[in-house]
């Protein structure tokens, strides 16, 4: 009877710390589960990762930021270049009016004098032509109108060519045999050009 009981007893020992072992087993296996999902989440959100890429996207919009002020400046940059180009040639193109201007009202003046020597020369006799002092006129005549030459001064043409009101002054008209109407056929005062300007018209009669 005795053993009956203990067996009994033995049993229900045994019985009851075969439930505390897979109780125990059962914790451990949830703890264990536990920090399998917590290392996972860890590990699946740890901080460095988001360092890294927040790190990284403010780099970037920097990277852009310095890019559009390199951008801007070599933008500016040119355009002052550009300003700088347009204000040079406008300058060298007034500088050039300028002195086109100066050196035509210069050779304006000068025209008189090349008329002087042109009628003392024409109202010389042969004679007088062949003496050294007329030489020496007409020495100083063809230099003046070579310095003038090389100047870009020119002379208009005008008898035997159409009357033209841009470069000819008409002061007569006849009657003329030998040209037809429209055409100039007496040069009283001769015009000149400087360079594609006409410093003095040519003072013409035309026939009619």
């Amino acid at each position: 009877m005795n053993e009956d009981i203990q067996t009994e007893d033995d049993i229900e020992t045994t019985a009851e710390g075969a439930m505390e072992t897979e109780a125990a087993v059962d914790n451990e296996t949830e703890d264990a589960e536990f920090e399998n999902e917590a290392g996972e989440t860890v590990e699946g959100e740890t901080s460095e990762p988001k360092e890294e890429k927040k790190k990284g996207f403010f780099h970037k919009d920097k990277k852009d930021k310095k890019d559009e002020k390199i951008a801007e400046l070599n933008d500016r940059l040119i355009r002052q270049m550009a300003e700088f180009d347009n204000f040079r040639k406008r300058t060298e193109k007034e500088k050039q009016q300028m002195y086109g201007i100066g050196a035509a009202d210069v050779i304006e003046k000068l025209l008189p004098v090349v008329d002087n020597f042109e009628r003392g020369l024409a109202a010389m006799t042969e004679e007088e032509k062949n003496t050294s002092f007329a030489q020496g006129i007409e020495l100083v005549y063809k230099q003046l109108m070579t310095t003038l030459e090389g100047m870009g001064v020119t002379v208009i043409e005008a008898v035997g060519v159409e009357f033209n009101p841009d470069f000819h002054n008409a002061v007569m008209q006849a009657p003329s045999e030998e040209y037809e109407s429209g055409i100039i056929t007496q040069e009283l005062q001769r015009g000149y050009l400087y360079k594609d300007k006409v410093v003095r018209h040519s003072m013409v009669m035309v026939a009619e």
